[in-house]
């Protein structure tokens, strides 16, 4: 479990092979709400079941700086899935995992993640998806690694921002374009109405690459209307 640390953020990430080993599996659970054993109990698969416990391990680490336990939160879930905590509004947080890893951020503003295992990119999934410019860039890439490497930058940048808005899957990947620029500079623009309607404010995106991993974390800082009361 790796931590990284900034002004008024946290980010976790975890490998979630160190859970294999059955007496830590049954350790960790047992230190979980209720909920989120059910959350694990439900899960098929080994790996899954793994995936979902580090999700709450991560959930409770992030929370200990605030000086809570996973087990005492209470999570509510927005219209669209964007978990939150109620009683805590000025805590932000949201969670992601893929292949082996868990991924978790914490922050003072509106804040999404997403972490993914670089494979063969979908160059079909990105033409009918993904904006002109989007594919472009993807397919501008010399040789397959780098083209896949560019392909999962531009979807885990996509996921963190829908994440961040709350949007979920209610919001199309074309309807809003991100921009990679050679120096590393990121930006997001919103091509649609429905993009433009999310509210005002300024989106600062941050990369990661954990070893085959592709990881992005958007924060999106709300702009606050002042009202002219004319005095």
């Amino acid at each position: 479990m790796k931590p990284e640390e900034q002004s008024g953020t946290a980010l976790y990430w975890m490998d979630t092979g160190e859970l294999e080993d059955e007496i830590s599996f049954s350790k960790y659970y047992k230190t979980m709400s209720r909920e989120r054993q059910r959350k694990v109990d439900s899960c098929i698969f080994g790996k899954d079941k793994r995936l979902s416990l580090g999700a709450g391990i991560l959930m409770d680490r992030g929370l200990s700086a605030y000086g809570m336990r996973e087990r005492e939160a209470v999570v509510s879930y927005g219209e669209n899935g964007k978990p939150y905590l109620p009683r805590y509004p000025h805590i932000h947080f949201n969670l992601s995992h893929s292949g082996g890893k868990v991924l978790a951020v914490f922050a003072e503003v509106e804040t999404g993640c997403d972490i993914e295992q670089i494979q063969k990119a979908d160059m079909t999934l990105a033409k009918r998806f993904f904006t002109r410019k989007e594919y472009d860039f993807i397919a501008g890439q010399e040789g397959s690694g780098r083209q896949d490497e560019a392909f999962f930058r531009l979807w885990t940048l996509k996921e963190s921002f829908l994440k961040a808005v709350g949007a979920g899957l209610m919001l199309p990947l074309d309807a809003f374009e991100m921009t990679i620029e050679p120096e590393g500079k990121i930006a997001v623009c919103r091509k649609s109405d429905e993009a433009r309607a999310l509210g005002p404010g300024e989106f600062e995106f941050r990369e990661y690459r954990l070893e085959e991993y592709c990881a992005a974390v958007c924060f999106w800082k709300q702009a606050v209307k002042i009202q002219d009361t004319g005095g």
